[in-house]
């Protein structure tokens, strides 16, 4: 007789058993980074569009604080700008400034620490408001001579945690990304968000995101400081 060498069932079940824990373990961290590197990648296409827009825009109209000379309240301005921006981008809805017309969640956006709110983009007729082709809510604000504000959130309307540095960035002026300053980081990004943009266009990640209280990485020790470390990994 042949002899036939198999598992046994037991063997078999410890094996899948064994397959199962190792795949709890890991996939939700290749999740977690897979999400992270969708994100980054997003909000940089989105920043690269928003700047070659506003390029477009004063080649055609002319230099920004040119094109608000018969503009004279916030509300007519911010409809300059959007509008002007807007034809060189991909919109599947636009909202202009009216209050009501649902291009961003409905309720107030959160600050990074969740602490107060940063206030509702829906129902401030100073932004114009629009929904990009990709799904992207956008709000633009023109303060002449002072302020040109973008501020995007790449999951929508009513998605996500809607929350500054985590789904919801911020642009002002759209300007060259200036140098990291950890304590810009450590007071701005993990406080109110608003700074978080600049670390994801510098390091192409989001790894403030995985801070512990004491801002330092899931092993206990690395701590980002923009310099030495620019990644939990």
């Amino acid at each position: 007789m042949k002899k036939v060498l198999a598992f046994t069932l037991a063997e078999t079940l410890i094996v899948m058993g064994i397959i199962g824990v190792v795949a709890a373990l890991t996939l939700p961290n290749l999740n977690s980074s897979t999400g992270d590197k969708e994100k980054v990648a997003k909000v940089k296409k989105i920043y690269s569009n928003l700047e070659d827009a506003m390029g477009r825009a004063q080649a055609v109209y002319g230099p920004i604080d040119e094109w608000f000379q018969k503009d004279t309240t916030a509300t007519a301005q911010a409809t300059r700008f959007g509008s002007r921006i807007t034809e060189f981008l991909k919109v599947s809805k636009d909202c202009g400034v009216t209050t009501n017309g649902n291009c961003f969640t409905t309720g107030d956006l959160k600050y990074y620490d969740a602490a107060g709110s940063a206030g509702n983009f829906n129902t401030n007729n100073t932004y114009y408001k629009v929904i990009l082709a990709d799904g992207t809510s956008l709000a633009m604000l023109a303060v002449p001579q002072e302020d040109y504000d973008f501020i995007f959130d790449i999951d929508g309307t009513n998605k996500g945690s809607y929350t500054y540095g985590k789904d919801v960035f911020v642009i002002p002026y759209l300007s060259e990304i200036q140098d990291f300053d950890r304590s810009i980081f450590l007071d701005e990004c993990l406080d109110t968000g608003n700074s978080c943009l600049t670390w994801i266009l510098k390091y192409e990640n989001m790894d403030y995101l995985k801070l512990d209280s004491n801002g330092k990485c899931p092993d206990g020790k690395t701590v980002l400081d923009g310099t030495t470390n620019t990644t939990c990994k």
